[in-house]
């Protein structure tokens, strides 16, 4: 086990967001940002943007690793872009009158093709269907649950269904 290997996650933390030259075996060199530490391996995953490319990302496994520079602190406009690498592509934020009109639209809708639904929770933001399917903010295919994989299935294909025809 290397030096690196040996830190601890709260160690690895203070890299994050960070620009680095990470030193590895066969005196590889590798330098990009520093999107996240897997605290089982080791692992260092750089993000990079070459111009006029949307970024690439790369993995150097925990046990290559030799030595780790900072060259550059993240300010937050990197850290944003940092963020959105791992964010889905249709993530948004939603504002709370956004989020209860999506709700609203979405309850209406499978109420009028006859799917039991109602709301729960403490403040009745997440919606239940039929009693075996949650689905929660912002109400999409990603964000229903239930512990029945054939119900799953068929409502995230009715949701998609519903969203494509919003849009």
């Amino acid at each position: 086990m290397n030096d690196w290997q040996k830190k601890s996650p709260l160690d690895w933390e203070t890299y994050v967001n960070k620009l680095v030259k990470v030193v590895a075996v066969e005196k590889h060199e590798y330098e990009g940002w520093v999107l996240t530490i897997d605290p089982v391996s080791a692992t260092i995953v750089l993000a990079t943007f070459p111009e006029d490319e949307k970024g690439s990302i790369s993995f150097i496994m925990g046990h290559a690793v030799l030595e780790v520079e900072i060259l550059q602190e993240g300010d937050p406009d990197m850290e944003q872009r940092l963020a959105r690498i791992l964010a889905p592509e249709e993530s948004q934020a939603y504002s709370p009158e956004e989020l209860e009109k999506r709700k609203t639209a979405l309850k209406t809708w499978l109420e009028t093709n006859h799917i039991p639904v109602g709301e729960q929770g403490e403040l009745g933001r997440t919606l239940s269907v039929a009693g075996v399917l949650t689905i929660e903010p912002p109400y999409g295919p990603e964000q229903c649950s239930s512990t029945n994989e054939i119900i799953l299935a068929r409502v995230q294909a009715l949701l998609q269904g519903y969203l494509e025809q919003q849009r």
